[in-house]
């Protein structure tokens, strides 16, 4: 289930947030009735990026080896044809 909580709270039940968030869960803001933010722990936050940082390193390795570069158009012709597979 989700834990929606008001923006609001960040300020008046910060300590509540915080607990929820080092559980592992994500806690999910309103502002006026729609959705605003997402609070998660720095531990969940490197889970989700962390894998991008790596890959996104290893590109830059990979450039550091030639002078050839793509054009967007072939970037993404590129990508949609490996997730087509």
């Amino acid at each position: 289930m989700y834990n929606i909580r008001p923006v609001s709270d960040l300020r008046n039940k910060l300590s509540e947030i915080e607990s929820t968030v080092k559980k592992g869960e994500s806690v999910f803001l309103t502002k006026n009735g729609y959705g605003s933010m997402v609070v998660i722990s720095i531990e969940k936050y490197a889970e989700l990026t962390d894998e991008i940082e790596r890959k996104l390193d290893e590109a830059d390795a990979l450039a550091k080896m030639t002078d050839k570069r793509y054009s967007l158009d072939e970037t993404y012709r590129e990508a949609r044809t490996l997730l087509n597979e």
